[in-house]
């Protein structure tokens, strides 16, 4: 049987590293090359699962290193490339945005030079439902909603999303995109709204809320998220996008109350912050056409998931515990949990 040898960026962080770990299990007919420069979001104890095996191989390495990325093309002959490798926080690009260009812009664009040159089959690149801007109290970003990011990040992933849709466009490379809602499960960094208030509350440390907490997110389990991306990645059209979302619109202070009644604790926690530069209002998802083109549909209750993501992280503190240690530590005293 040959393989399928497939680049896969960024896939010690969250997303990735659920990906991966659900991935291999399955496909013995693929081979992974995990590039992943392990920045403070990356971590590999997160990819224990799957580090044996044979049809795995993990490197350290920066998506915008141009000799690095080329040299891994043509060891490994690869011809699919799925790029979840991202500078993500919105807080942190408010505070500084050239990491986020170098990594989001320039790193993709070096993946998508290498893809042309080395004639790959399907590129897929992992973006986000904030490159759509914000929405009012009604209506739902579709695939056709004109792109208005409000951020520094937002605005690095959809200069990003143009970019690999040109490369379609001029060179015929097989690009296809997902724009996916908020994400939530097990492995994520904990400086994200939901692992950064269950931590907080088990640590009886006040809950940071920016805003009235009344801004809207739709939200996905990371399971749910990675089965579309599974899906497009093997059926989705080139030169297409994906909206990927569950349906689920929830206030970020809601978000906040669910956790503390989880885990037995007092609304008192709760402190409402001054809110952070340009927070968009609210954001939904319309995934119909994934739906009805691919047959994707999210599976995963949000409830029940939310609460076996806390019961995770309660069961987890070691791996939290280190994860907010040393260049985190700083970070975690004064930022405040959102996008």
């Amino acid at each position: 049987m040959s393989q399928k040898s497939i680049l896969i960026t960024g896939g010690a962080g969250f997303i990735g590293s659920n990906f991966i770990n659900n991935l291999l299990p399955q496909h013995d007919d693929w081979f992974v090359v995990n590039l992943d420069k392990l920045t403070y979001a990356g971590n590999l104890e997160n990819l224990k699962p799957v580090e044996s095996y044979k049809n795995y191989s993990f490197v350290k390495g920066d998506i915008a290193n141009r000799e690095l990325v080329d040299y891994l093309f043509a060891k490994y002959n690869i011809k699919y490339v799925i790029n979840f490798a991202a500078e993500s926080h919105v807080d942190r690009s408010i505070l500084g945005s050239e990491v986020f260009f170098r990594t989001n812009v320039i790193g993709a664009n070096v993946l998508l030079e290498a893809a042309r040159r080395h004639g790959a089959e399907k590129f897929l690149q992992v973006s986000t439902d904030e490159v759509y801007g914000s929405l009012g109290p009604e209506g739902l970003f579709t695939e056709s909603t004109p792109l208005s990011p409000n951020s520094p990040y937002s605005s690095s992933k959809a200069a990003a999303d143009m970019m690999a849709l040109a490369f379609h466009h001029t060179y015929g490379l097989p690009v296809v995109i997902t724009r996916c809602s908020n994400n939530y499960g097990p492995y994520q960094f904990p400086e994200k709204l939901i692992p950064l208030m269950i931590i907080n509350a088990l640590n009886n440390k006040k809950l940071p809320v920016y805003g009235d907490g009344l801004n809207v997110r739709d939200w996905i389990h990371v399971a749910d998220h990675n089965r579309a991306v599974e899906l497009v990645f093997e059926k989705g059209k080139p030169g297409e996008v994906y909206n990927i979302g569950a349906s689920r619109e929830m206030k970020n202070i809601e978000i906040v109350k669910l956790i503390l009644k989880k885990l037995n604790k007092s609304e008192d926690l709760i402190e409402y912050v001054k809110d952070r530069p340009g927070h968009d209002r609210r954001y939904a998802i319309d995934s119909s056409k994934i739906q009805n083109e691919l047959g994707w549909k999210p599976e995963i209750e949000f409830e029940t998931a939310l609460d076996n993501t806390i019961d995770w992280y309660v069961e987890n503190k070691s791996w939290w515990e280190r994860v907010i240690s040393g260049e985190y530590q700083k970070y975690y005293k004064t930022q405040y949990g959102s996008d």
